[in-house]
């Protein structure tokens, strides 16, 4: 695989119609706003969809979700003990998790391991010739795309349904068990922008490579793919543009905030609720020596 050699900046804009883009537990599962009412989407939100497109893409991810696991092991912990040994050097071990696990060298992630190379210690604790005992050492591991949170282009309007929720099965005298009563929240309409970078010096630590940049944008275009659930019905989430900036070095051409901030996004109205991206204006500020790509998402 070849080295990534250019910085690289994207904003994605994603659209959410009468869908739950990202609940809040602490709130009763509504749809996360900030005190202004702008729609949030967290970059946890976000990276565990990249690391669920990369799972359908066919590679190997380290931080799998429960529904999505495709190997035997019910834990991160586990997974580590399997595929990594615990005598490895620290440099080996941060090595060899980053060539294993195409997440760990693009987002990072910290693992705690035994060394097996503690201290030599006999009867009392004196040290001796003895067996080894295992040392607990910690890695950390940056990784080189970075997301912020996504925030609505304008404040939303939640709407909340009650439902009746069949969760209780058959009594034990085999009559029907009664429903439940249940609250449905929803964003009617909003348009996010997904923001993010790849930095080229944490790249070239991690081995995140040219040919990965490639796999993220495509997990961007196709964000929303395999995602669907009863919060976020089939449909009700489309990736509506990718802006993709390669610069022509490594530390970039432009600052990352200049280049994200090269997108605008305005109401046609700004005195009505925006009901669709058609209501909105998206222009992209030129800035000479670089051009984005612009990809259609799905």
């Amino acid at each position: 695989m070849s080295t990534l050699k250019n910085k690289i900046d994207f904003v994605a804009l994603v659209s959410v119609t009468r869908a739950n883009g990202n609940g809040d537990p602490l709130n009763g599962n509504r749809p996360r706003t900030d005190l202004n009412g702008f729609g949030e989407i967290s970059d946890v939100c976000i990276k565990r969809k990249i690391r669920n497109r990369m799972q359908d893409l066919g590679n190997a991810i380290f931080v799998q979700s429960e529904d999505r696991r495709n190997d035997e092991f019910d834990s991160l912990k586990s997974r580590a003990d399997a595929m990594l040994p615990g005598n490895l050097s620290p440099d080996t071990f941060y090595k060899t998790a980053c060539e294993t696990w195409l997440d760990v060298r693009t987002f990072g992630q910290v693992f705690a391991y035994s060394s097996g190379k503690g201290d030599k210690k006999g009867k009392g604790g004196k040290k001796t010739e003895g067996e080894d005992n295992e040392k607990g050492v910690s890695i950390g591991v940056r990784g080189p795309v970075s997301i912020h949170q996504a925030i609505s282009a304008s404040p939303v309007d939640i709407e909340s349904l009650q439902i009746t929720k069949s969760v209780s099965g058959e009594k034990k005298d085999g009559n029907r068990g009664s429903d439940t009563m249940g609250t449905k929240h929803f964003v009617r309409f909003g348009l996010y922008e997904i923001k993010g970078s790849i930095n080229v010096q944490l790249a070239e630590k991690t081995g995140f490579s040219q040919e990965d940049a490639e796999t993220v944008k495509e997990c961007l275009r196709t964000l929303f793919v395999n995602d669907a659930s009863s919060a976020r019905p089939e449909g009700s989430m489309e990736v509506v543009k990718l802006f993709w900036w390669q610069h022509n070095c490594k530390d970039g051409q432009y600052s990352s905030a200049k280049v994200h901030r090269s997108v605008k996004v305005a109401q046609k109205d700004p005195g009505a609720m925006p009901a669709s991206v058609d209501d909105y204006v998206i222009t992209l500020e030129p800035l000479p020596g670089l051009e984005p790509e612009i990809i259609d998402g799905i």
